[in-house]
């Protein structure tokens, strides 16, 4: 089965991580908290947004980027809308780390400018400062699935009484 690494950077607010685990566990994707976090994995608010998928998830937790770095390697491709590349430009290999910075601030700035190349952002109007931290998120696994024909994923419904003629 073909993977994808969500890391989330530091995030402060626990319904957006709450969203990305019901995703990442919806997809097969497997989540890596970096802290440190502004909330508890414990708090109601993070559970109620992940509502029933937790046993269904995959999840890493790390001290901070320096413990994350230590314990993994492989391509890794870094969200932010400082960004000059598109992320639909972009071809996501197996087994892809796809990086989220904290909802206020985003990445590390001296992280962003160690990987240029790697640094790629979702198009929207100049005024917007961003998108919603969990969407970005649903939009970079659901892109990188495409690309790979949603291995293992279920890719059809199940409308009864429906004739498609």
């Amino acid at each position: 089965m073909a993977i994808i690494n969500i890391v989330m950077v530091e995030p402060e607010i626990p319904q957006n991580a709450g969203n990305v685990a019901r995703t990442c566990a919806a997809t097969g994707a497997r989540l890596h908290l970096v802290g440190p976090m502004g909330f508890t994995v414990d708090d109601k608010k993070l559970k109620r947004a992940g509502l029933d998928y937790w046993h269904f998830l995959d999840i890493t937790y790390y001290d901070n980027l320096d413990d994350f770095f230590s314990k993994n390697e492989g391509e890794f491709f870094f969200f932010t809308t400082k960004a000059r590349h598109v992320y639909s430009e972009v071809e996501y290999p197996d087994g892809c780390y796809l990086f989220f910075g904290k909802e206020t601030r985003g990445l590390p700035e001296e992280l962003l400018l160690k990987n240029p190349e790697r640094c790629v952002r979702l198009p929207m109007i100049g005024d917007a400062r961003s998108l919603n931290l969990s969407n970005t998120v649903a939009v970079a696994v659901y892109e990188t699935l495409r690309q790979w024909n949603y291995p293992e994923l279920q890719n059809f419904g199940n409308l009864h009484n429906y004739s498609w003629d």
